[in-house]
């Protein structure tokens, strides 16, 4: 299943309703499952970044969660596809 890893940052109206973020994760998470989309870590950050999620599941699953989520306006995120290193030998495997 592919990985990706999401970078989050409050938006104003998040960092206003602080103290509702982790209620916003369990919804975010029951939303991913029922999306077939499994959330493998949360983590709440210090510097750049206010969050890191990192997730397993298709791509139109993932892409339609992201979507969802941005339009609750509490946080931008930008998300990465992970490869493993089992994925990237593969990829690597016919270079020259």
């Amino acid at each position: 299943m592919p990985a990706y890893i999401t970078l989050a940052n409050f938006t104003e109206q998040g960092a206003r309703n602080i103290k509702e973020s982790p209620q916003r994760y369990e919804a975010f998470k029951s939303a991913a499952e029922a999306a077939g989309v499994s959330i493998k870590s949360v983590h709440w950050t210090t510097g750049a970044y206010d969050l890191v999620i990192v997730a397993e599941g298709p791509d139109d699953a993932v892409m339609s969660l992201a979507l969802k989520t941005a339009a609750l306006g509490n946080v931008r995120t930008q998300t990465l596809r992970g490869f493993s290193a089992a994925e990237m030998r593969k990829l690597v495997a016919d270079l020259k």
